[in-house]
């Protein structure tokens, strides 16, 4: 993958959010997104040897369409600054299973995985099987392979007290004040512009695995 001439592009994009731009350098996105294309078919592939569901998966389920829907938006701006993939059983993009997500843009590249604010069933699923497993969860958190690159979930969306149902005063009481169980770590942009980025990324994605398994073992108890 060129993910320079990818990042070049996205950033004069972002200084240049326009329909007229846009087309002027349709060529150059077109280039961009099949390469871009490319990359994800070998991620898939790579993360099939993990979990032979993900091989039924094309870059099509998986990567975000760079127009945005502007119809209930503020902001108006035609395009997407960046590119992003969800790699996940079940659907790809639209999937509500935990998996792998790639986001490039520069200066803010990333890695994240885990489930989104997922649906309320599922989301007090999630939280009672957290509850019910802590202490698993507990060791699958201190593996070494998962302190590399993360240290618990994010914290971008959570309650401010326990939800009813649940004792307030459980040691693990943040867990349950998610609203998102997911892991993210930041990459710069000089670590996906090099040549063996895939396989650095597939070391993350494995250490993010076992979170992801913990997760997806929710549909087998709903």
């Amino acid at each position: 993958m060129n993910t320079k001439k990818i990042l070049e592009f996205l950033a004069d994009l972002a200084n240049n959010n326009n329909r007229e731009w846009f087309q002027e350098h349709k060529e150059t996105y077109l280039e961009c997104k099949k390469d871009f294309e490319q990359f994800v078919a070998e991620w898939i592939e790579q993360m099939s040897h993990l979990d032979p569901q993900l091989g039924v998966l094309k870059p099509a389920d998986c990567n975000w369409r760079i127009y945005r829907d502007t119809r209930f938006s503020l902001d108006k701006t035609p395009y997407k600054d960046h590119f992003g993939s969800f790699v996940a059983a079940h659907g790809g993009k639209k999937s509500e299973w935990a998996g792998w997500y790639l986001h490039l843009q520069p200066g803010h590249c990333m890695f994240a995985s885990g489930m989104w604010c997922p649906e309320p069933d599922l989301l007090r699923a999630v939280r009672t099987s957290v509850y019910d497993n802590s202490d698993e969860l507990e060791e699958l958190m201190a593996r070494e392979d998962f302190r590399r690159y993360f240290t618990d979930f994010d914290t971008d969306y959570m309650l401010k007290k326990v939800p009813a149902g649940f004792p307030q005063d459980f040691v693990h009481a943040d867990w349950l004040k998610r609203k998102a169980f997911t892991l993210s770590c930041h990459l710069t942009d000089k670590e996906v512009c090099r040549p063996d980025f895939l396989e650095r990324f597939m070391d993350i994605c494995r250490a993010a695995k076992p979170i992801n398994d913990f997760l997806n073992y929710t549909f087998e108890e709903m």
